[in-house]
């Protein structure tokens, strides 16, 4: 396993940006204000989240990442004074995620490229699943919106197939995804769309309203 370097000013940065909840967050506590909301599922190594909130500091964002070595991946490219509006959390994500996140109080999440285990046999193991969407639409506001991203054409089927179960979410566009970029100027190319890019891999992105 590769070694990550911790930077000299790790402590500091961990003790401001991560948190470990031991109830549901009251974000007027953790951010010191009233704005909006928005919760990245599976932060990477981190190009969303630390490029994001410096677009839009008057809205809050949260990061959950499971594993310790993306989460001081992450720290590297955080800063106290440039990211005031950015919070971390180390948790694995499941349908439990709504013992922490409070119930209809984000105005969006984005999950972008999660785990497709590709394998038939391990189809069970995908994020997208009908308990999970329970908890997506239990921490969304009413018209607030899920962003999701996939490069393999077998989970984007499956992820439209899974919410098209459902009357509680509506797709935003019409065949339930797109391939052409909807943030335009504000798109962020992460770490793996950017070498599964390179491979020739497409993203597919699929918008979902809670009704």
């Amino acid at each position: 396993m590769r070694k990550v370097n911790i930077p000299p000013d790790y402590e500091a940065k961990k003790a401001f940006f991560l948190i470990h909840p031991e109830s549901r967050l009251d974000y007027k506590t953790l951010f010191h204000n009233d704005n909006p909301v928005h919760l990245e599922i599976g932060c990477g190594k981190g190009e969303f989240i630390s490029t994001m909130p410096v677009l839009h500091p008057e809205i809050n964002f949260l990061g959950i990442e499971m594993k310790l070595k993306r989460i001081i991946i992450i720290l590297k490219r955080l800063w106290i004074d440039t990211h005031p509006n950015v919070r971390l959390l180390q948790l694995y994500v499941d349908e439990k995620v709504t013992e922490v996140i409070p119930e209809g109080s984000l105005d969006k999440i984005y999950i972008q490229h999660p785990d497709p285990w590709p394998k038939r046999r391990h189809n069970k193991n995908r994020l997208i699943q009908q308990p999970f969407l329970d908890a997506l639409h239990k921490m969304l506001k009413v018209g607030a919106t899920v962003e999701l991203s996939t490069d393999h054409p077998d989970y984007a089927e499956w992820i439209v197939e899974e919410f098209a179960k459902r009357r509680d979410f509506e797709p935003i566009f019409p065949d339930g995804y797109t391939q052409e970029s909807p943030y335009r100027e504000e798109h962020i190319t992460t770490f793996f769309e950017k070498v599964n890019a390179e491979a020739g891999f497409k993203p597919y992105f699929m918008h979902y309203k809670k009704l």
